[in-house]
């Protein structure tokens, strides 16, 4: 059992829900940063044939409003969550989550001094908010974007492909990274997720030798790659897509590449990130053809800044792993003063611990 794990078998007690309302709650928020929809709880519980949560998605949804409306309500003397009972199923599981993490930062403050020294949950002792650029590929300091998560792997399991679009440092990597590593347990039909930075690659061969090298297969391109990728079934995650437009690529490339995902029994699934919409990042056209290569294959996920609630959750994240704890108005003004966009959000808070800790000194 873990941490986390703990905490939420310590309130089902305060709490009082039943054994089977356990069951699914646990197989619903899988830890403090993820959560599964109602479609996925009932396909997790058919295929493990797990008797204690519904198979049926809208019994799920049922059986998490009865919980919310009866078990987590305000009472005298127990704090509740009180949720717009207007919210579509995620977006108040979204809310619901983002609440019970502020509460499991409290308890895990408290309780730190108890846990074993192998406990997972990472100590820092330096400022916490690092790295203030950059990709964040520790699942225990990803924070946020489970909406996104979700709407993403709901496209892949309906044969689409992704394209994440947002400003730069809004998070696209950090987000894609994170899919990587939630595709075993999240994606209907197993694949392989291959993350690919093309900051690092120079030109058309060095993609496919990178390709080739991760899939695991003789180094190739064209005809032969595809061939070669017929008994594999790849996720391909492909990050600043925008370089493609760089000198030594070409529109054959992306012709392949949409070739490879364009099939309901595709070998290749795509997901991207970019700046800006694909349909502006590659508008050439060529003799007759009059549309990208790109065009209609991806559904585009705009990444937008966080709001205020997971901008908070953030700021509590990394500071539970300290000594240290900001004002309630101090983290209002940070949250404010960056808009909710992650690396802003990020230098500021840098920035404000380093000052306590020269206060400190």
């Amino acid at each position: 059992m873990n941490v986390w794990q703990s905490f939420l078998l310590e309130r089902f007690e305060v709490y009082d829900l039943s054994r089977k309302e356990r069951a699914i709650f646990l197989a619903k928020f899988l830890d403090e940063n993820t959560f599964k929809s109602n479609k996925e709880v009932a396909e997790v519980a058919s295929a493990e044939k797990n008797s204690d949560i519904p198979i049926n998605p809208e019994t799920v949804e049922r059986q998490m409003r009865k919980i919310y409306n009866k078990h987590y309500y305000p009472k005298d003397n127990l704090e509740g969550f009180l949720g717009n009972k207007y919210m579509r199923s995620e977006e108040k599981d979204a809310a619901f989550l983002a609440w019970l993490k502020l509460k499991y930062l409290d308890w895990l403050s408290s309780r730190r001094s108890t846990f074993s020294t192998d406990d997972p949950t990472p100590a820092i002792s330096s400022n916490p908010f690092i790295p203030q650029t950059g990709q964040i590929d520790d699942p225990q300091l990803f924070c946020g974007r489970e909406r996104e998560i979700r709407r993403v792997f709901e496209v892949l399991n309906n044969n689409g492909s992704v394209a994440l679009i947002g400003e730069e440092g809004i998070g696209k990597s950090s987000l894609l990274w994170a899919i990587c590593q939630q595709a075993e347990n999240r994606l209907l039909s197993p694949r392989q997720p291959i993350y690919l930075d093309l900051n690092g690659v120079r030109d058309e061969d060095d993609f496919y030798t990178a390709l080739c090298e991760e899939v695991g297969i003789p180094k190739s391109n064209g005809y032969m790659f595809t061939r070669a990728l017929k008994n594999y079934r790849v996720l391909l995650a492909i990050d600043n897509i925008g370089r493609m437009t760089r000198e030594g690529f070409t529109r054959q490339l992306r012709d392949h590449l949409r070739g490879l995902a364009d099939r309901q029994d595709a070998s290749l699934k795509l997901i991207v990130a970019a700046t800006e919409p694909l349909d502006r990042l590659f508008n050439d056209s060529q003799d007759e053809v009059k549309t990208s290569p790109f065009s209609g294959v991806f559904q585009q996920e705009n990444i937008k800044p966080w709001d205020a609630t997971i901008a908070r959750a953030f700021i509590e994240t990394r500071l539970a792993m300290t000594s240290v704890r900001f004002t309630d108005e101090g983290i209002s003004q940070l949250v404010q003063e960056s808009g909710g966009h992650p690396r802003r959000l990020m230098q500021l808070c840098y920035q404000n611990y380093a000052r306590y800790m020269e206060d400190v000194k």
